[in-house]
């Protein structure tokens, strides 16, 4: 019989300070940053929930690795040993390392982008949209339909709708299709994974049709995770394997390594066409360096070769998977609308349903993140009208399908005893929700406002 508490499968050799802030002082810090957390300073900051990219605590195997780094400009072998490591997991021939993966996405979606194409996907995530958005091209999201109901068990919530696929295909043409991309967990969806025979589906519409077929596969290997414990056929099958044959499937992948690389910086872009990996090169050379490094430091390679490794160990998924259902669950169990069943890399609240008496102009998710923020010290984001609202010809906002906060979870950073503190802070949250107000923006860019808009209460 399995026990109840989940030991964290690694000890702790470095620690790293928490400043433990008052709510006087955090009620002036978020001011200050007007009412964005992104614009806090870190050690204003209790428990970081604002992204699990970047944010990992890598392994001593990584700590030595990075010694070992060799920083050639050219054929250096923490680039071979990068490259070997991605082309055995991966099966694609041409490897692009980048800084991160949204240099990827820059460079491939720019490539293929431009006005009049489309890019369908289960869910566009914000750099990738953004990216797509600005080469003139529009982005297209087709959730399958079971997404939409946030409180049945379906496993596979991130899994998109085979037949809308295909009929946006038709609609707009296979020529002008610059490519359908699947996310794998789907992170914008609530980090919901999908399933391998959806995986196919998408192949074989994009077969039938001639379109490419791209797997953001930045947390690859907690789908892995799932699909092994919840799609049949698949319960003996290693999770290594298991995205292997996902990325058998598809005509390339990008990745941010900052994810389920489990380093601080990196990603790639891997690719079978080398026609199409020819062109990429050249802006690879041009924006981010020479193919052997491209914006990395041996040291980096190094790290992200191991984590690719790392991140497929038994013990790890099992340990990474069931601590983020521990919170989902506990704060479920409070009252607090969350998408279920809890993914894999964050906790999602719904806080248009927390707070139905925030409207989508006021903004109820921001309104949360600063809740969070003044009474427990705790950094969130915003993934709904503030990250994805748009605007009409007149200026009046176009909400986003959901108003969702999520709380993203580093890997191998936080312990049960924080987690604990977050479900404590949720009481609060859950006690006030009724007179806590919306924000409006006095301040945004065109392009992720999220990052840096200014915001004023109500």
């Amino acid at each position: 019989m399995p026990f109840k508490t989940i030991i964290e499968p690694f000890k702790i050799k470095s620690v790293e300070p928490i400043h433990m802030s008052t709510a006087a002082q955090r009620e002036n810090y978020i001011r200050e940053a007007h009412y964005n957390p992104f614009l806090l300073h870190s050690q204003q900051v209790i428990i970081d929930l604002l992204t699990d990219s970047g944010t990992s605590a890598m392994s001593s195997e990584q700590w030595a690795g990075i010694l070992r780094g060799d920083e050639s400009y050219a054929g250096a072998q923490s680039w071979e040993r990068l490259e070997a490591e991605i082309k055995d997991l991966t099966g694609y021939p041409h490897i692009l390392p980048t800084h991160q993966g949204r240099a990827a996405e820059r460079i491939l979606y720019g490539y293929l982008g431009g006005k009049g194409k489309v890019f369908i996907s289960n869910t566009h995530f914000d750099t990738t949209r953004a990216n797509i958005e600005f080469s003139g091209a529009e982005a297209y999201d087709i959730p399958c339909i079971e997404a939409s109901d946030h409180e049945s068990e379906f496993p596979f919530k991130g899994n998109m709708d085979i037949v809308k696929l295909e009929e946006l295909i038709k609609k707009y043409s296979a020529a002008n299709i610059g490519a359908v991309i699947l996310t794998v967990t789907n992170n914008t969806g609530g980090g919901q994974p999908v399933s391998m025979a959806n995986a196919k589906g998408v192949a074989e519409v994009c077969k039938k049709y001639g379109v490419l077929y791209i797997i953001d596969c930045c947390r690859i290997a907690e789908n892995a995770y799932f699909i092994r414990h919840h799609e049949q056929g698949f319960e003996q099958t290693g999770y290594r394997t298991i995205a292997q044959q996902m990325f058998s499937l598809a005509d390339g992948c990008v990745m941010s390594a900052k994810k389920d690389a489990l380093v601080n910086i990196g990603g790639f872009l891997a690719l079978r066409n080398e026609e199409l990996s020819t062109a990429c090169t050249n802006l690879l050379i041009i924006t981010e360096g020479f193919t052997t490094y491209g914006g990395l430091a041996g040291r980096d390679m190094e790290a992200i070769a191991i984590g690719l490794r790392e991140v497929f160990e038994d013990d790890y998924l099992n340990y990474r998977i069931r601590s983020t259902a521990y919170l989902g669950e506990h704060i479920r169990a409070k009252g607090i609308p969350v998408l279920y069943p809890i993914g894999g890399h964050a906790v999602y609240v719904d806080a248009g349903l927390l707070y139905p008496h925030i409207p989508a102009h006021e903004y109820p998710g921001q309104a949360l993140v600063c809740e969070l923020y003044k009474i427990g010290g705790i950094r969130a984001v915003e993934i709904g009208s503030v990250m994805f609202g748009k605007y009409d010809d007149n200026g009046k906002l176009i909400p986003a399908p959901m108003e969702l906060v999520r709380l993203a979870i580093p890997r191998r950073v936080y312990t049960q005893s924080h987690i604990d503190y977050v479900i404590e802070v949720f009481d609060d949250i859950y006690t006030n929700r009724k007179t806590t107000r919306g924000l409006r923006i006095v301040k945004e860019p065109k392009f992720l406002r999220h990052f840096t808009a200014h915001f004023e209460e109500l």
